[in-house]
């Protein structure tokens, strides 16, 4: 049965199609490959860099950034937020530990995040295809849950 407007997943129907859209962009296995390890790490980056840049009143950047993408992966799919939130956490706890040890966490998530990038397009020019996100932003959003759920084969 195909959910109507009104359907509770409705929202989960919108991901399935940005995961199919996003897919068509990444069928060759090396460019696979290339984006379990590239888009974790970017993500992580992303997260680490905010987490150096502290807030009043909510610890970080990173705590403020990652709670609206949880509420974006929320609105989407129930099974895409708890996922992406185990993951997120994961990335949190990896920022707190290496900051903890006194790490230069910033400097770490700059070099990560540049490095990781030229991996993707490594993967991209190996696919000759472009990014998802030339297409359409939230791509960038879909790219973590679809790396999660692929390497995991978690199904949708």
């Amino acid at each position: 049965m195909k959910p109507t407007n009104a359907s509770p997943d409705r929202h989960s129907d919108s991901m399935k199609q940005l995961m199919t859209e996003y897919h068509k962009s990444h069928l060759n296995r090396t460019n696979q490959l290339i984006h379990y390890v590239c888009v974790p790490l970017i993500f992580w980056s992303i997260s680490a860099a905010l987490w150096t840049l502290k807030l009043p009143l909510v610890i970080n950047a990173a705590i403020v950034m990652t709670s609206l993408l949880m509420l974006y992966y929320l609105l989407k799919s129930i099974k895409v937020f708890a996922t992406m939130l185990l993951f997120t956490l994961a990335c949190l706890a990896i920022n707190y530990g290496l900051e903890s040890m006194g790490l230069p966490l910033l400097w770490i998530a700059v070099v990560v995040f540049v490095l990781a990038w030229i991996g993707q397009f490594i993967g991209h020019h190996i696919e000759g295809k472009k990014p998802s996100f030339f297409q359409d932003l939230q791509f960038l959003l879909i790219g973590p849950a679809w790396v999660v759920f692929k390497f995991f084969n978690i199904r949708l």
